[in-house]
């Protein structure tokens, strides 16, 4: 294979017309631009230029091969400059893992404050549960996911994962607005031992949370309605077929509706995002920042988040 250094010193020979000139732009001696023609012109094995004691003249052969170097070394500076884009997470794909209540609240604003100054990175999205994003993230299926723990359902990372709070979420029970005790001073879960439930579904960290808050103050939850789809939960309140117990990133204020805290319950549910210890993908570390700061600012807009 030629060499990028000798077809760039011979671009230089043949427009400036003598070693002499291409070494003074080069910054190198002429001696040293002799000996890299003298090392291309065996390697072509043709000589490329007619030298006298003062002057030397590139050959036909010479001048056609500057001309094919400058567009292959111009494709070689292309693939440099986007290799060190890749190395400097400036150029790439992210893969992002999240679940619904994240995306639509803190991926934006990560993504905008993220995309202002990575253009050349092209993200994309997946939403899953927490469980099957951590193994994503662990087989290398994904470079980082959002993902959520509540204090009472422990659950464990995958082997390779490592793991950043990003917010706390205050778990808020939410009461058709005409509720009798919505406006009491203070609502205890024993308040709530004959309340019609709205739930997530089975099996899910939200509602294995409220089984056991609800055990800890003595009694089993009456649940009646299950979607993981908190629009449908907020919609079934507010036309009052049951109560419901969801973390605060996940509720949207509106009419008809009143949120309120529990009582005695510190329980919280805590939203981290998920990485591999071995980071292979350059452009994880500055999507992690803009997580943290894009937490900061959603926490400071909501009283029942905090960063």
């Amino acid at each position: 294979m030629l060499n990028p250094l000798h077809l760039r010193t011979l671009m230089t020979v043949v427009r400036t017309g003598s070693f002499a000139d291409a070494a003074r732009e080069l910054g190198y001696t002429a001696s040293a631009v002799s000996q890299q023609m003298a090392l291309l012109e065996r390697q072509v094995r043709m000589p490329l230029f007619d030298r006298s004691p003062r002057s030397v003249t590139a050959t036909p052969t010479a001048v056609m091969i500057a001309e094919r170097a400058r567009e292959s070394l111009s494709a070689l500076d292309v693939l440099d400059e986007e290799v060190t884009g890749l190395a400097q997470g400036r150029l790439g794909v992210l893969r992002v893992g999240s679940f619904p209540t994240a995306s639509q609240r803190l991926l934006p604003v990560a993504l905008a404050h993220y995309q202002d100054r990575h253009q050349g990175v092209h993200i994309e999205l997946d939403e899953a549960e927490a469980d099957t994003l951590a193994a994503r993230v662990a087989d290398g299926q994904g470079d980082l996911a959002l993902a959520y723990r509540y204090d009472l359902v422990p659950r464990s990372l995958p082997n390779g994962l490592g793991s950043e709070r990003l917010l706390h979420e205050e778990l808020l029970l939410l009461l058709p607005a005409d509720d009798p005790i919505a406006d009491a001073d203070a609502i205890a879960l024993t308040d709530l031992q004959e309340r019609t439930w709205v739930t997530t579904r089975v099996g899910t960290p939200g509602t294995e949370c409220l089984h056991r808050l609800c055990a800890e103050s003595g009694f089993a939850p009456r649940i009646s309605f299950r979607s993981n789809d908190y629009a449908v939960i907020h919609e079934f309140v507010r036309r009052g077929f049951g109560i419901a117990l969801i973390p605060a990133l996940s509720h949207t204020p509106s009419s008809g509706i009143r949120s309120r805290r529990l009582d005695g319950v510190t329980a919280r549910r805590h939203v981290h995002v998920l990485v591999r210890s071995r980071m292979l993908n350059p452009a994880v570390a500055d999507f992690v920042q803009s997580l943290h700061a894009a937490a900061a600012q959603v926490a400071e807009d909501h009283p029942d988040l905090s960063a």
